[in-house]
């Protein structure tokens, strides 16, 4: 009872119009839920339902049947047996007379007739009713929008599922759907009346039977939407495109060749109208239909169709050839959209019938344009238009190629021959292998336009055989006609392309070198099974292009054409996977531009480098191979430095090193098992420093040192962890070989600041002790560094001797060292809190001059630990600013892995800053600079924080990343900074205290900065005030205003900046004539442009101040600055004209 009750509640919650369609779609589940959990049959809610269905009033009524027809959708998985089914559809098809309840009957059709087979169907007798009922009883285009579409879907369902029920229906059915579509706007509804025509054509596929009589009124129907015109009122949502239109309607143009006497005419008129998307769509829709009418039918079209295509294609083809090097990858033509479709079109027809060719080849306007285009020698001969005219016709010759063989052999034979005989080549001296006199055959200048349309059929041809896999595996081709031209004549073409290359040319024209490179890539990238181009002539081409590479430097653009040849070439073996033309490759390519590479030839060295790395790029096998001979190469430049000190090296030692870790190193990151090659690799380095680098020879190149450890870096992050073990290994073993004796390095002694400085160190000790840091910054977290707590005492010593690797490595060890101790992890032998107590705790002796670790602790040296040091002021007036530099990427790496110690580091920085501005005032002006020196270091360990290092401690180096750390840090350190600069008393500490806080605000994701905007304005405003005042603080000030000006510029900062419109705007005017950077200068008119934006009642008072501060800048030096001085000007003087409620 209690559920009788409930449902007649839900029931009349739907009914009543007044309810909310919240409480509406509430009740609607709340019913489904109990016929779909079986607590309620269907048969007993339609009993329960009976008055609402069968009611007078007409409102009830049609909300009761919408509610039977919702629930039906609902349940649409429901199984129910036929006699329910029969029952339900029947109630349903006798309501579609009912007018004033039509939306609930044809939402109850439509959920019955969509069911799958498992849960039940309605019968084919069924669906036939609904069919008549439908036909009988609705006036469609009578309807709202909504119940239209409900409509559009019923007929569209009874179409797609029950075809044979309604096909019987004939005449009927046809002339009610041409009724029911006639006059529809709505473009929802639109596109589903398309589809019903298509549906349509398909139940009456005969071309002579019913559907023919009516395809002249369907027709007409259709073609007044043609082409596509869509607009909608702006901000309506609207789940349409114009595209979907427009695609729907070409599908019902296509779907019969019935259409084909109506269509093909009206396509052929719009394709002539000036309008653009008139021509695009005519040209699509031509498309689509000529694949789908057939050849025959749309072969009476073929000199109409032909006769617009090529008018159109030669008024809008306005692109000319590229020089380019990368226009050898064949993308040259920048077309236009009417262009392409033109060429789809095209390429459609000619696939279909090839005899369309012969259009073409007759056509007196091509061969008028083919006459006249050759009769240039050289490409700066031909005007402008003619240019136009010759790609115009390439174009159309290679779409026709690519069709299909039949029409590649009909273009041969009328162009090909014809080319050749304009190039003056003759094939009497040609043979399959053999390759004619390549001194004596081209005595004169290659015709341009001969050359540029023979370089196109070339590459239509190669590409028809590379689109098709059967062509290419079966060598299907090798009698066809225009393989036999090619083959005849692929020996003489090698020697005009090469006598294209190697010509000079006295009035500069490029294009001979370009068609004479791009003609011998595509010969040396035609598919190896097509037998067109033998092995011999294959690497006399690389022959040709390597000699390029190799003699002809001076030559840029040829030089690069030719080396983009060779690297195409690579890679179309790659990608062919053909063994003997790779083999080719590699011994005449890859060893050569290898061996290059090592020789003191006049080549400049860029160059070969460049060579070398371009073609590695082309397969895995070539990189492999370039990497382990470019090591070799490697190894003797160090040899040449280190040992026989030959200074004229070093540069080459540099840029090699630049080579490998920006080109060679970066190319290997997808190479699988490579491993065993950077092993070997770092193997090698070590090698040589170990054993060929004379301790002697004292030669400190900072920049060559960066550059190995850079590689050394590349090298171990890109290998697998047990061979990252292999190398640490051995880096190890070369480490206890050097002069540092790893003894000393233990955490029961105290270390003592004695020994030599960095600079004072062999350059085989400073090598192996950078390149075994660059090792440990870069090796993974699972990695196994032996003997941890002596290289924690090492990199300890060497960074308060200034040893910056040494402190990234430290950093790096602390980020990926365990918590606690576990066989395995990279610090098997030490816990990161054994570390951190190594690092924070070891005393440290400062002796004094002359005095040494001999002398008595008391009376001679100062000992304190890492923190004391960062305190004091120190006759070593560098080894402060060497502690806060080395605990600050000691705290990169902490911070970065969410640390708890971070906070104490942190306030060291902060009390160098604070103590700092104190300690200065009581020191004698000239050591006053020792302080700001320490406290600008400590300053800048903000940004060591904040910064993404390229250098160590990132992802690239396996670096442990906690999430959103910088959010923490700078939310932590933001009110702790705010108080500190109340506090700050010294005129010193406060500059400092605020490029301290700039360098965190600028390394925060700007998301982060944005959220808080309210309340960084006037500290950031502060910040750049006071760093205005110094020059030494320009960088950071200027990164700081870009900070700003992303805030004025965004919508949540723009709210902030509102309330704070003033300051900002004092602030901003002052630095307009800051006169350190212009950069400064440029970005502050930037903001105050934007601030123009801001509302009307907040800026106007404002107006006149900044009007007269931009007037200085209308006199600046740099023409940048004046230039938006001027837009700010405009922008302020235009808020005069603004509304007061704008």
């Amino acid at each position: 009872m209690a559920e009788t009750i409930q449902l007649t509640q839900h029931i009349e919650a739907f009914i009543d119009a007044s309810r909310s369609t919240t409480q509406q779609a509430a009740s609607l589940d709340a019913i489904a839920s109990l016929v779909r959990k079986d607590v309620l049959t269907l048969e007993t809610l339609v009993t329960e339902m009976e008055m609402y269905l069968t009611t007078t009033d007409n409102v009830i009524r049609a909300r009761g049947i919408l509610l039977l027809g919702e629930l039906l959708r609902h349940l649409v998985s429901k199984p129910l047996d036929s006699a329910t089914m029969h029952s339900l559809i029947g109630f349903f098809t006798e309501r579609l007379a009912d007018w004033r309840a039509l939306r609930g009957a044809l939402v109850g059709c439509l959920a019955l007739m969509r069911r799958k087979n498992d849960a039940g169907m309605i019968t084919i007798t069924d669906a036939k009713e609904v069919a008549k009922s439908y036909l009988q009883n609705l006036q469609v285009q009578s309807l709202g929008q909504h119940d239209r579409k409900l409509c559009f879907e019923l007929l569209e369902c009874l179409l797609e599922c029950y075809p044979d029920a309604i096909a019987a229906l004939g005449d009927d059915l046809i002339y009610g759907i041409c009724e029911a579509i006639d006059g529809e706007k709505d473009p929802q509804c639109l596109v589903l009346t398309f589809h019903i025509v298509e549906l349509l054509a398909k139940l009456f596929s005969d071309p002579c039977g019913l559907l023919a009589g009516f395809a002249g009124d369907i027709f007409d129907i259709l073609s007044c939407y043609f082409p596509i015109h869509f607009t909608h009122p702006k901000g309506q949502e609207v789940d349409v495109t114009r595209n979907d239109l427009s695609r729907a309607l070409m599908q019902a143009f296509s779907s019969t060749p019935i259409f084909e006497p109506f269509v093909i005419p009206l396509l052929l008129e719009k394709l002539s109208s000036s309008l653009p998307v008139a021509k695009v769509d005519s040209l699509k829709y031509l498309s689509d239909c000529t694949l789908k009418y057939g050849a025959e039918r749309v072969a009476k079209h073929h000199v109409a169709i032909w006769s617009l295509i090529k008018d159109t294609i030669c008024t809008f083809h306005t692109s000319v050839l590229s020089f380019a090097p990368e226009s050898l990858n064949g993308v040259e033509f920048q077309e236009n959209e009417i262009v392409t479709e033109s060429l789809r079109l095209l390429h459609a027809l000619v696939m279909q019938n090839p005899s369309f060719v012969s259009l073409i080849i007759a056509d007196e306007d091509i061969n008028t344009i083919f006459s006249s285009i050759t009769s240039y020698q050289s490409y700066g001969e031909i005007p402008l238009q003619n240019k136009q005219k010759l790609h115009t016709v390439a174009r159309i010759l290679s779409v026709s190629i690519k069709a299909s063989i039949a029409s590649c052999n009909l273009v041969y034979q009328s162009s090909f021959t014809r080319l050749m005989d304009i190039l003056g080549l003759s094939v009497r001296s040609s043979s399959d292998d053999c390759l004619p006199n390549y001194n004596c055959t081209i005595s004169r200048r290659l015709n341009h336009g001969a050359l540029c349309l023979c370089i196109e059929l070339l590459a239509a041809s190669r590409d028809l055989i590379l689109g098709s896999e059967e062509l290419v595996s079966k060598s299907v081709y090798g009698d066809e006609i225009w393989c036999s031209l090619l083959k005849s004549f692929s020996a003489l073409l090698i020697e005009a392309f090469t006598f294209s290359i190697m010509v000079t040319n006295e009035d500069g024209d490029d294009g001979d070198k370009y068609l004479g490179v791009k003609g011998l890539q595509i010969l040396g990238t035609f598919p190896g099974g097509c037998l067109l181009i033998s092995n011999i002539m294959f690497e006399r081409i690389l022959m040709v292009l390597l000699s390029v590479v190799t003699e002809n430097y001076n030559d840029e653009l040829g030089w690069k054409l030719a080396l983009k040849g060779l690297v195409n070439i690579g890679s179309s073996i790659r990608r062919s996977h053909e063994s003997e033309k790779a083999q080719s490759y590699m011994s005449i390519v890859v060893e050569k531009v290898i061996s290059l590479s090592s020789l003191t030839d006049d080549v400049p060295f860029p160059l070969k480098l460049e060579a070398v790395s371009d073609i590695g790029t082309s397969g895995v096998d070539y990189m492999l191979k370039i990497v382990k001979g470019l090591g070799e190469v490697l190894c003797a430049k160090i040899s040449e430095v280190y040992v026989y000190g030959n200074l004229r090296s070093i540069e080459i030692l540099v840029q090699l090193l630049k080579c490998f870790s920006s080109k060679v190193l970066p190319g290997m990151d997808n190479i699988i098992d490579s491993d065993d090659i950077f092993v070997q690799f770092a193997a090698n380095i070590w090698n040589q420093v170990e054993s060929c680098m004379d301790p002697k020879i004292q030669i400190h190149e900072e920049e060559v040192l960066d550059e190995a450890m850079m590689v050394m870096k590349l090298v171990v992050a890109a290998c697998s962890v047990d061979s990252q073990n292999i190398i640490i290994q051995k880096a190890y073993a070369v480490l206890s070989s050097s002069t540092f004796d790893l003894k000393k390095s233990t955490t029961n002694m105290p270390i003592c600041l004695d020994g030599p400085k960095i600079n004072n160190m062999s350059s085989r000790d400073d090598w192996i002790l950078s390149l075994f840091a660059a090792v440990v910054m870069a090796v993974s977290p699972q990695a196994h560094i032996p003997n941890v707590k002596s290289m924690l005492h090492m990199f300890l010593i060497l960074l308060l001797k200034g040893h910056i690797p040494a402190a990234q490595a430290l950093g790096s060890m602390l980020n990926k060292m365990i918590l606690h101790t576990n066989t395995g992890d990279i610090s098997s032998d030490c816990s990161l809190e054994e570390a951190v107590n190594i690092i924070f705790n070891t005393t440290l002796w400062i002796f004094h001059d002359n005095s040494s670790p001999s002398t008595s602790r008391g009376t001679d040296a100062n000992e304190m630990d890492l923190t004391t040091l960062c305190y004091s002021f120190i006759k070593d007036r560098c080894l402060p600013v060497h502690v806060i530099i080395g605990l600050a990427w000691i705290g990169k790496g902490l911070l970065m892995r969410g640390h708890e110690k971070i906070k104490d580091m942190t306030m060291i920085f902060l009390e160098c800053l604070l103590s700092g501005g104190e300690k200065s005032a009581l020191l004698p002006s000239s050591e006053q600079d020792v302080c700001y020196s320490v406290m600008k270091t400590a300053a800048d360990a903000f940004q060591i924080f904040m910064c993404d290092s390229e250098i160590c401690l990132n992802q690239k180096f396996h670096a442990v990343i906690r999430p959103l750390y910088k959010q923490r840090f700078f939310s932590t350190m933001l009110p702790i900074m705010k108080s500190l600069v109340v506090k700050a008393n010294s005129s010193l500490s406060r500059p400092m205290l605020y490029r301290a806080f700039a360098h965190i605000v600028t390394d925060t994701p700007l998301v982060v900065i944005l959220n808080n905007a309210r309340g960084l304005i006037q500290m950031m405003l502060d910040s750049l005030s006071n760093l205005s005042n110094d020059i030494l603080h320009k960088d950071v000030l200027y990164s700081l205003l870009l900070i700003l000006s992303a805030i004025l510029t965004d919508k949540m900062g723009q709210e902030a900046a509102t309330e704070n419109a003033h300051i900002i705007i004092n602030c901003l005017v002052a630095l307009i004539s800051y006169p350190h950077m212009m950069l400064v200068r440029e970005t502050a008119i930037q903001c105050l442009v934007a601030m123009s934006g801001l509302p009307y009642t907040r800026i106007f008072p404002l107006r006149t101040q900044v009007i007269q501060g931009v007037v200085k800048a209308l006199d600046d030096p740099k023409r940048i600055v004046r230039q938006e001085a001027v837009r700010c000007r405009q922008a302020w003087a235009s808020t005069a004209s603004r509304s007061l409620h704008s």
